[in-house]
């Protein structure tokens, strides 16, 4: 069963550092506490008759403090609660993922060398959580407080088929606790018989986007009713799902696309559109599992 707060991973990076000022400013508006975990296998127990001088723990323990005495100053009645964890990354995260409503992680840029150890612990964690994850990069977390980032709308990327309670409940409370737009966006390539030699056919063209803005419509009614105070806006691009949700979130502050829990025993973890959009989205992007 999830507790009511939200948890960050810490590791002393300036990724993870801008990931809790997210995390506290989001467990602000949604009335959460704040957890501030981190994990590291040769985290000594605890020895109260040792001098400090000799606490193997003691940069562990830094981490933690001054991150904590940070998001203190910013929030001041924000319940903050420290957790110290001796295991390995990937296993104490997920283990607080499913404690929490959601976990918050640092993500480094995507130059070449970056994108490829980001999937060290942040893509594995993504791949496997049962709760939702939002991954941060520095300076996001201080961009989001300017008051033109707080009025920016946020982004949901929607598929046509299946569920999506999970993604959409996420989205709507997300939207309604920090009073913005919610814009989403379903993204459907055209077909082979839609390109002629000289571009694209319209009438093919608009026939497909009419029928998705259709399908949209349907998905949308029953969370429209449920949240009346949200404006929603919808969109359908005709373009890959992955192109759609990376050029819409531009500008943004937050996108938060859905990853299924259960896919073919062969098939990756993360799906193309999830991989898109954490490599090379520009704002926060938060992955929600659901069926």
């Amino acid at each position: 069963m999830d507790e009511q707060v939200v948890t960050v991973g810490l590791d002393g990076s300036p990724e993870s550092l801008a990931a809790a000022r997210w995390a506290a400013d989001e467990a602000k508006r949604r009335e959460l506490a704040l957890r501030l975990l981190h994990a590291w296998v040769m985290l000594s127990p605890p020895t109260p008759d040792s001098p400090a001088a000799d606490d193997q723990n003691y940069w562990a323990k830094r981490i933690v403090h001054d991150a904590r005495t940070e998001l203190g100053r910013r929030h001041p009645d924000l319940p903050i609660t420290e957790e110290l964890v001796a295991e390995e990354a990937e296993t104490a995260l997920l283990d607080a993922a499913a404690r929490s409503r959601m976990l918050v992680l640092g993500s480094r840029g995507m130059e070449p060398v970056a994108s490829f150890f980001l999937g060290d612990i942040s893509l594995y964690v993504v791949g496997r959580a049962e709760r939702p994850v939002v991954l941060v990069r520095a300076g996001e977390a201080d961009e989001a407080r300017t008051p033109e980032a707080r009025e920016r709308d946020v982004v949901v990327g929607l598929s046509l088929h299946g569920p999506q309670d999970n993604l959409l409940e996420f989205a709507y409370v997300t939207a309604f606790t920090r009073g913005v737009p919610l814009r989403a966006v379903h993204g459907t390539g055209l077909p082979v018989q839609a390109f002629v030699p000289w571009g694209v056919d319209p009438g093919i063209a608009k026939e497909l986007a009419e029928k998705a803005q259709r399908e949209l419509d349907e998905v949308l009614r029953p969370w429209r009713e449920k949240f009346p105070r949200v404006r929603v806006i919808d969109e359908v691009r005709l373009e890959s799902p992955a192109q759609a949700v990376v050029r819409a979130a531009a500008g943004s502050g937050l996108l938060m696309i859905g990853r299924r829990r259960h896919r073919a025993a062969l098939a990756p973890r993360l799906g193309p559109v999830v991989q898109a959009a954490v490599h090379h989205a520009t704002c926060p992007v938060a992955v929600i599992p659901h069926e």
